[in-house]
């Protein structure tokens, strides 16, 4: 009789699974009363199954192991792609000013303060602008970003500033280290999305863009002139205007405002004829691809509600 009849997978009368013997689970020797070799077949055909399950549990398992991992990282990338406020409300901690005149973490005269929760240009303290160009810097250097502002300018330009500067301000981007510039420089080398109010009459779009010892290339071409209109519209008054910018290393740079595209160029690089970014090339490498990000102060006063960062992958 045979030992193995009584395992349900093979049934008389039905088909062999396609890797037991002709002559079913126990096989032709059974049938031939060899006990010992029917055992033997037996056994055999059990440790194959054996091993089959043990594969596949493993199989499993590893399955297992890769659907985590790529939850894991799915995951990693949506915390990646959140935004994140990077001014608390309440005070400037992670961010330095560096206004002309002053080493880099004076505030003078308190031009960068918070009030309300807004983070605000204010002028109270001055008499005239006397050139005191600022900037304050947040503290993270980065590459593959996308930043968002939300501003407004407030009240009259302070005595003294150029006429360019009425309801002027800005977004730096790829900033040099704010302790790397000298006390009397105006403007840190990097590029700027120039935010600009409208006049009364008479178009002035905003998200522009200047480039402070910088270069890029725009429509094929690199453009060394240092300032370009966007094709936004004009917000006058003290309307809130959202403006974002998206940055890609050193490759493309994409200005928007309230969601609309209105300008991009890529190639970021040092102007090689730029004093102040001469010192910052590292053995003939222009290519601008990282930096600081600091909000401007030139004579008019401004309000931010809303300063974000979107970390991207590289």
């Amino acid at each position: 009789m045979c030992v193995a009849k009584a395992n349900p997978v093979h049934v008389s009368g039905t088909k062999p699974t396609a890797w037991e013997p002709d002559g079913g689970l126990c096989g032709s020797e059974a049938q031939a009363g060899n006990l010992k070799a029917q055992t033997l077949a037996c056994q055999s055909v059990l440790r194959l199954r054996s091993r089959q399950a043990g594969v596949q549990k493993g199989m499993q398992l590893i399955s297992k192991i890769v659907v985590v991992a790529v939850l894991c990282v799915l995951g990693m990338k949506s915390v990646a792609a959140e935004w994140a406020p990077i001014f608390n409300g309440k005070d400037l901690e992670g961010w330095t000013p560096k206004i002309k005149g002053q080493k880099a973490g004076e505030n003078y005269k308190n031009t960068f303060r918070v009030e309300n929760g807004l983070l605000k240009v204010d002028y109270s303290g001055y008499k005239a602008f006397g050139e005191q160009f600022g900037h304050i810097f947040y503290k993270a250097n980065v590459s593959h970003y996308r930043v968002a502002v939300e501003y407004r300018f407030v009240g009259e330009q302070l005595t003294g500033g150029p006429g360019w500067a009425w309801r002027n301000s800005g977004i730096m981007l790829h900033c040099q280290d704010p302790k790397t510039m000298r006390v009397d420089q105006d403007f840190p080398v990097s590029i700027e999305v120039q935010l600009l109010g409208g006049k009364e009459k008479g178009k002035r779009s905003t998200a522009n863009l200047c480039t402070p010892g910088t270069n890029v290339v725009m429509d094929g071409k690199l453009q060394t002139r240092h300032c370009f209109g966007s094709k936004s519209k004009t917000f006058r008054g003290d309307q809130w205007v959202r403006v974002e910018v998206e940055v890609r290393g050193g490759e493309v740079i994409k200005h928007f405002v309230n969601g609309e595209e209105v300008m991009s160029y890529s190639k970021s690089q040092y102007d090689p004829k730029d004093e102040d970014a001469k010192k910052l090339i590292k053995e003939g490498n222009l290519a601008l691809k990282e930096g600081y990000i600091s909000l401007q102060s030139e004579s008019h006063p401004v309000e931010f509600r809303k300063v974000e960062l979107m970390v991207l992958e590289k």
